[in-house]
């Protein structure tokens, strides 16, 4: 069984959301510190996996329809 780009983007998504929330919970007086960039440049990490998962998607799909 496959698992669904678009299930995954779902679950990437999550995570982004999830360590964005973990990076404001952990900003007190600055954000310059690596209790906070950390889960930010993870959070993006997953954001931008999401944006492709999606793109494949769409490819994939639109790829499948011509046939």
């Amino acid at each position: 069984m496959r698992i669904s780009p678009l299930f995954m983007a779902f679950l990437y998504f999550a995570m982004g959301a999830a360590f964005t929330l973990i990076a404001v919970h952990s900003a007190e007086e600055t954000v310059w510190n690596i209790r906070t960039l950390l889960p930010v440049l993870i959070a993006t990490f997953n954001f931008a996996v999401t944006v492709r998962l999606i793109i494949a998607y769409i490819k994939i799909k639109k790829a499948n329809n011509k046939k």
